[in-house]
C-alpha cells in the first residue's frame, strides 16, 4: 500500500523532491555509462595484451550489448509488475560487480563473456531509471527531465578517456575496472534508501508536489491550441489512442519505427565510443594523452546536445518529439561527412568531434520521452524495454561491423560512410512515425 503522506509540514509546504530523485539517476547512469564505455580507451591495451585483430576487439565491445538487449524485456514486465527500487538497485550492484571482474580477465574469451554479463547486469537500469522519470515528471517536465538523464551518459565518456588512460599508464589496463567497480557498490544502497519508484511511495514529497506530478498536462490549453504550421505536418502530428496494453505496444509501428531508428543511433553513438580512440591513435597518429584528450570532444558536445535536446522538445516544440529527433539525424551525417574530410589538426578535429556529439545527441532524449505521449505509465516499462533491447543490438553489430571494415580496408573513412547511410536509414523511419497530440484514453 502507498505510504499516506500525513504531516502539516509536507500537507502545506510543496516539495520539489522529483529534482532530488533525477540527481540520483543521473549519478546512477554516470556510473553505469562509465563502466560501459571504458572498454573503448583501452582497448589499445588489451589489443597489444592478447594480440587481437580488429574484429576481435570490436567483439569485446559488442558482447555487452548482446547481453544487455536479452535482460531488457524481461526487465520491463518485472518493472511493471513490482516497481524499479529493488530492480534499480541490484542492477547496479550486479554491472558493479561485473566491472570488477573483467578486470581480473586472463583471456579475450573470459573478456567477451564478462562484457556479456555487464550487460545483462545493466539491462534493467535504463528501464527502472526512465519509467522513474515518467512516474516523477508531469508532461511538461518529462524532456528535460529525460534530457538531463541522457546527459550523464555523455559526461561519462567525458571524463573516462582521460582517466582511464591515466591509470592505464600508471597502474595497468586491469586497474580501470577495479577503481570504476567501486562507486556503484555505494550507490545500490543509496539508491535502495532513498529512491522509490512512485512519489506517492515516498516520505520526501508533499501533497501539492504529488498533485502537481500527476496533473494531467496532456491535453492542455497550450498543447490544444498552439500550431507549429508545417512542422505538424511534417512530423503527422494527430490524435491517436493510447496504447494502453503490452498487446496493443507489441504490435505498433510507432514502437518498432522508434525502435528501427534507435538501433540506427545506436549504431553510431556506441561505435564511435568504441573506435574513436583507436581512430585518433592510429589514423591521426595522436599519443594517448593526446587521444584522451580528443576522444572527449563528442561527449562532451554531446553533454550539451542532451540538455539543449531536452529543453527544445519540451519548450520551443510544445512536446513534440519528432523535430529533435530528425535534426539529430540529418546534422550527425552532415557532421560524419565533414570528419572524412578533416585534417589531422588537433583543434580543428576537436572542434569537428565536439560539433558532432552535439548534434548526435539533441535529439536522443525525444527517442525516449516520444514513448511517454504515446503509452501510459502501465504500459511505459515495456515499451521502453522493446525500443532499448532492439535499439541497443545497434551497439552490439556496430563495433564489430567497424572492426571488420577495418580488417579488409584498413580505412577509417568507410566507418564514417558506414554511419551516414544508418543515420540516413534513421531519418525515414523517424518520419514514418505519427506524433501523438493527445492521448484519448487515460494515462494511470
Amino acid at each position: 500500500m502507498n505510504q499516506q503522506i500525513t504531516t502539516s509540514e509536507t500537507t502545506k509546504k510543496k516539495t520539489n523532491f522529483r529534482w532530488v530523485v533525477l540527481a540520483m539517476i543521473f549519478i546512477a547512469y554516470l556510473v553505469n555509462m562509465a563502466d560501459r564505455s571504458n572498454i573503448g580507451t583501452v582497448l589499445p591495451f588489451v589489443k597489444k595484451d592478447f594480440h587481437l585483430s580488429n574484429f576481435e576487439a570490436g567483439a569485446i565491445s559488442s558482447f555487452f550489448f548482446l547481453g544487455y538487449a536479452i535482460s531488457q524485456i524481461p526487465a520491463g514486465f518485472l518493472l511493471a509488475k513490482k516497481g524499479s527500487r529493488g530492480i534499480v538497485s541490484f542492477a547496479i550492484l550486479a554491472f558493479s560487480a561485473f566491472t570488477f571482474l573483467i578486470g581480473n580477465a586472463q583471456s579475450a574469451l573470459q573478456l567477451i563473456l564478462l562484457r556479456l554479463g555487464l550487460g545483462i547486469g545493466e539491462g534493467p537500469a535504463p528501464v527502472g531509471m526512465t519509467s522513474t522519470i515518467n512516474q516523477w515528471f508531469p508532461s511538461k517536465e518529462k524532456a528535460t527531465a529525460t534530457g538531463f538523464y541522457i546527459a550523464s551518459t555523455q559526461l561519462a565518456p567525458v571524463i573516462v578517456p582521460s582517466l582511464a588512460v591515466w591509470i592505464s599508464i600508471t597502474y595497468g589496463w586491469r586497474y580501470v575496472f577495479y577503481f570504476f567497480a567501486i562507486p556503484g557498490f555505494i550507490l545500490a544502497l543509496i539508491w535502495y534508501l532513498l529512491v522509490r519508484g512512485k512519489p506517492e511511495e515516498s516520505k520526501f514529497v508533499s501533497k501539492s508536489e504529488l498533485e502537481y506530478i500527476r496533473s494531467n498536462e496532456v491535453s492542455s490549453q497550450k498543447s490544444e491550441n498552439s500550431s507549429l504550421g508545417w512542422i505538424d505536418k511534417l512530423i503527422r502530428y494527430k490524435k491517436i489512442d493510447s496504447l494502453d496494453s503490452n498487446l496493443k505496444v507489441f504490435k505498433s509501428w510507432n514502437i518498432w519505427g522508434d525502435t528501427l531508428a534507435y538501433f540506427c543511433m545506436n549504431n553510431v553513438l556506441y561505435g564511435m565510443l568504441t573506435w574513436i580512440p583507436s581512430y585518433l591513435v592510429v589514423a591521426k597518429h595522436y599519443s594517448f594523452i593526446k587521444m584522451g584528450f580528443v576522444a572527449a570532444m563528442p561527449p562532451l558536445g554531446g553533454l550539451i546536445g542532451a540538455i539543449l535536446g531536452g529543453w527544445l522538445s519540451d519548450k520551443i516544440f510544445i512536446k513534440r518529439r519528432k523535430p529533435t529527433m530528425l535534426i539529430t539525424a540529418i546534422t550527425t551525417a552532415i557532421m560524419m561527412i565533414i570528419l572524412i574530410k578533416s585534417p589531422a589538426n588537433v583543434n580543428l578535429v576537436s572542434i569537428i568531434l565536439f560539433i558532432t556529439g552535439l548534434c548526435l545527441n539533441i535529439g536522443w532524449p525525444a527517442f525516449t520521452a516520444y514513448l511517454m505521449n504515446l503509452t501510459n505509465r502501465d504500459t511505459y516499462p515495456v515499451s521502453i524495454a522493446v525500443v532499448n533491447s532492439g535499439g541497443n543490438l545497434g551497439g552490439f553489430f556496430s563495433p564489430m561491423i567497424i572492426g571488420a571494415l577495418l580488417d579488409a580496408t584498413g580505412n577509417y573513412n568507410f566507418a564514417f560512410m558506414y554511419f551516414v547511410v544508418v543515420l540516413i536509414l534513421a531519418f525515414l523511419l523517424i518520419l514514418s512515425l505519427v506524433e501523438p497530440a493527445e492521448q484519448t484514453s487515460t494515462s494511470k
